[in-house]
């Protein structure tokens, strides 16, 4: 199983790293913001599973935590694209995303007790990675709205807190 969580992360990278620089230029800040907060859901819900079934105190806080901070971020996302009257677009990127969620989340389904915490933990560890390193290298950068920009920042910083408190939690459950 952990070969596939790899190999899931390492797909999720790849879509989040446009493997193409050119992909990466052409990316419109209406597609960014769908990009970042397609992410944010996706979070939302891998926590919401977490909550359902984990008895672990730890892993229930942690769940908490995303379920709380990746919906007040995309919150001040739909506020702004709102403000600044733009729809978010759907792109292949995004849809990518939702689709190699829908498998982990069925296969983070079909896990019970330290199993399912143990998997879940990992699968944020690596999410986190590969969005911290996708809002940094990709989504910022390419990102022209100084507002749009400024809100991803702001997620960045709180995504890659996400990440360590993942990665102490990762090791709280060897």
């Amino acid at each position: 199983m952990l070969i596939a969580k790899f190999a899931g992360s390492a797909a999720v990278l790849g879509l989040l790293t446009f493997a193409a620089p050119a992909q990466a230029a052409a990316l419109t800040d209406p597609q960014i913001a769908h990009i970042a907060y397609t992410a944010g859901v996706i979070d939302v819900a891998a926590a919401q599973l977490a909550l359902k079934k984990s008895k672990n105190k730890d892993v229930i806080a942690f769940a908490k935590n995303m379920v709380r901070d990746h919906e007040a971020v995309n919150q001040k996302a739909l506020a702004l694209v709102k403000k600044l009257k733009v729809t978010p677009e759907d792109n292949d990127v995004s849809k990518g995303l939702v689709k190699q969620a829908d498998a982990e989340r069925a296969t983070l389904s079909g896990l019970d007790g330290a199993a399912f915490d143990k998997a879940y933990v990992a699968n944020e560890v690596a999410y986190h990675k590969t969005v911290d390193g996708a809002l940094e290298s990709t989504l910022i950068p390419n990102a022209s709205n100084a507002e749009l920009k400024g809100l991803l920042q702001t997620g960045l910083k709180i995504f890659q807190g996400h990440e360590q408190h993942a990665e102490h939690l990762a090791g709280m459950l060897k």
